[in-house]
């Protein structure tokens, strides 16, 4: 009978501290996943926010936001001379524009011109400069004196696009009426 109570003892305690650890893994296991959860929750509501409000750092060049910005409206890579990355976007109301100012080379200039399919335009006067907002890095006085290329879908939508090649300055003006 003893023996039967020692094997019933050792039994019960396997037995406890084997559903004890069962407990803890579930626990682990369920706050891996609740955390996971969230962060995924996360991740795919910032997704939401940046299609429909992306976020634009006009103050303050180079940031993660304004690269990507670049990289959806430009539609160029970031290579080694593109630096100094300003931008802006005005899309509250019936119309919107987006502003883009940065450091390049020439080739870069050239190859923004192809990937946009902008030509130089001789026939607009209008540089769209009541529309545009004032900044320090956004020199209209500079763009006035640039050849400016251009292109439209022909419903009211354009992008002008303006290379200054003594600074290496490029400026790209997104805007629809």
């Amino acid at each position: 009978m003893k023996n039967l109570i020692q094997i019933l003892f050792i039994t019960l305690t396997i037995g406890f501290f084997s559903c004890k650890r069962v407990k803890d893994k579930t626990e682990k296991v369920a706050n891996e996943v609740k955390l996971k959860t969230k962060n995924e929750i996360k991740e795919r509501t910032q997704e939401v926010v940046e299609k429909i409000y992306p976020p634009f750092d006009h103050d303050k060049p180079d940031t993660e936001n304004n690269k990507k910005r670049f990289r959806d409206f430009i539609k160029v890579e970031i290579s080694k001379d593109v630096k100094n990355i300003y931008c802006f976007d005005d899309a509250i109301g019936i119309n919107s524009d987006y502003m883009f100012a940065f450091n390049c080379n020439f080739s870069t200039s050239k190859k923004i011109i192809e990937v946009n399919e902008l030509k130089i335009d001789t026939l607009t006067k209008d540089n769209g400069f009541l529309m545009q907002h004032d900044f320090k890095w956004w020199n209209k006085k500079r763009i006035k004196e640039l050849k400016k290329y251009s292109w439209t879908n022909g419903n009211g939508y354009f992008k002008y696009f303006w290379y200054d090649k003594e600074n290496q300055k490029a400026y790209f003006f997104d805007f629809d009426l």
